[in-house]
């Protein structure tokens, strides 16, 4: 059988049984002895999907990987692959491709050796074996690294040959446990370019990503999961959970949100195009993400670019102190304590250096032209 056919056989036994669905999770919880590491996490990813498992430090969503790797043993739940039940099977008879963030190099091979150990567990023909691991050492720019052993490679080149040695086996199912998380800026957005034309390459193949960063999961993911405390906050594509965020802490975690209080004017469904609210002095349109009832408290989700900066007697503005400037590059990141009815820090960011403020000066924050989101009030949401 042909390396080809292998990776078709491959494919059709992570897909086909389960009639599209590659991974499946049901209310599944671990435990490290006292502490729940997760709690009831259910989740499905389908093939040719990506689901990125999106959270802070602590959020569980680490966990949930290494449990459908097999590196962790469930208190309770099923974990299925293509409908195969593997709950309880080791990792190396679950036959997927694995990035941990600690690399989990072989320290004895050299790197061609560790890219190339899937393979020839696989009984890929020789010659196959080593055009797939130049490809996939040339892919993460290692090519001339292939004669090296781990100890001689640096964090982020162990983590290259690590992401090398799971795309070699162009698994049907791949788990990605932070794998950047080790590379410079200018490496991480060459990768990230990578794992994109790898999804195209492979369509079929179901992809779990863990990352605490927001920028690899809205490239990546056709749709986020968001964790909290070890358990599932909100789930959805990735477009919509960014544009419209059903809660206060997505909101927040994903585009660092302002949430600034908001009382509803009027009853309002879900549906509905926009509620009107008033916000500090200031009477706006909102986008509902469910219903409201007139002088229901909510939070309006106003991204710290939709923001603008106008003179504090601005008739449309919220009255504000300039408390601290941060220059990012390719703008500055304005911090500003509201002032009046509503009094809490909001950050704005602008790309014009003349409309950046003396620290002190007082100004006026405007609201943007189009909806912002509302989400109901939620006790400890913020990120």
């Amino acid at each position: 059988m042909t390396a080809t056919a292998i990776e078709r056989t491959e494919h059709a036994h992570a897909t086909d049984a389960s009639g599209g669905s590659a991974i499946g999770i049901e209310d599944l919880t671990v435990r490290y002895g006292p502490v729940v590491a997760l709690e009831g996490l259910s989740l499905d990813v389908a093939r040719g999907e990506t689901v990125a498992l999106l959270g802070p430090s602590g959020s569980g969503k680490s966990t949930a990987l290494k449990a459908v790797a097999g590196f962790l043993r469930p208190e309770a739940g099923r974990i299925t692959l293509a409908g195969r039940d593997v709950t309880y099977d080791p990792p190396n008879r679950r036959g997927i491709g694995v990035v941990v963030q600690n690399y989990a190099l072989f320290p004895h091979m050299r790197v061609a050796a560790n890219v190339a150990f899937g393979l020839k567990a696989r009984r890929v023909p020789r010659a196959e074996v080593a055009r797939r691991v130049t490809e996939a050492l040339d892919m993460v720019g290692m090519a001339n690294y292939a004669k090296r052993y781990p100890r001689e490679l640096s964090g982020g080149q162990q983590q290259r040959v690590a992401i090398a040695r799971a795309l070699a086996i162009r698994p049907p199912v791949l788990l990605l446990d932070e794998p950047l998380s080790a590379l410079d800026a200018t490496l991480r957005s060459d990768l990230l370019g990578e794992l994109q034309r790898l999804r195209a390459d492979l369509p079929d193949v179901a992809i779990m990503y863990v990352t605490h960063d927001q920028t690899e999961a809205l490239a990546l993911a056709d749709r986020i999961a968001v964790m909290r405390d070890a358990r599932l906050v909100d789930l959805d594509a990735t477009d919509r959970l960014y544009r419209r965020p059903p809660s206060e802490f997505t909101a927040s975690f994903l585009g660092a949100a302002n949430l600034l209080p908001a009382d509803v004017l009027a009853t309002c469904a879900a549906e509905d195009a926009s509620v009107r609210v008033a916000v500090g002095g200031l009477t706006v349109a909102a986008d509902p993400t469910r219903a409201f009832t007139e002088g229901q408290r909510a939070m309006l989700v106003a991204r710290p670019h939709t923001l603008g900066v106008a003179a504090v007697d601005h008739p449309n503005a919220l009255p504000a102190r300039l408390i601290a400037t941060q220059w990012r590059g390719a703008d500055y990141r304005l911090t500003c304590t509201l002032e009046g009815a509503v009094e809490q820090d909001i950050r704005i960011d602008v790309t014009d250096v003349a409309a950046v403020p003396a620290l002190g000066e007082r100004l006026g924050v405007t609201l943007p032209s189009t909806p912002c989101v509302l989400v109901p009030v939620t006790a400890g949401a913020t990120a």
